[in-house]
């Protein structure tokens, strides 16, 4: 969420979609994207026409756990796609999303490496450094 603001992606309105249900990723974001009044829809790897959600999202967050899942042609053009699955593969690691083909169509997007986990470690140390300070 701080990644949106701090691009100043104003999420009141705008159609989100989830890809992945998981109570560690896909649950949770979901739920920060409704605070922000964001309408959202939460998808898997089994809906059915998963393009057809996809190609309507604002905002696409993907953390399904499988590489390359989410390709060009199923991204809204100019949408924010945020990438929060790893994997390796043999060739390195990659995301859930094919960034080649997504990087021309969305209007931003999170690599893999290099995105979404480096944030993840910069808001850790900022949730430590805030509760150490209140002790």
């Amino acid at each position: 969420m701080e990644l949106l603001a701090d691009e100043g992606v104003d999420l009141k309105g705008k159609q989100a979609v989830v890809v992945g249900r998981s109570n560690i990723v896909g649950k949770p974001v979901a739920m920060l994207l409704l605070q922000q009044h964001a309408t959202v829809t939460i998808c898997h790897s089994r809906t059915a026409d998963l393009g057809a959600i996809t190609r309507q999202a604002d905002v696409l967050v993907v953390a399904v756990g499988r590489p390359n899942f989410i390709t060009g042609d199923m991204i809204k053009p100019g949408a924010v796609v945020i990438d929060v699955g790893i994997n390796r593969l043999d060739q390195g690691l990659v995301g859930d999303v094919d960034f080649e083909s997504a990087k021309a169509v969305a209007g931003s997007i999170t690599p893999v490496p290099g995105g979404v986990g480096p944030m993840t470690i910069t808001m850790l140390l900022k949730n430590t450094l805030a509760a150490a300070q209140k002790c």
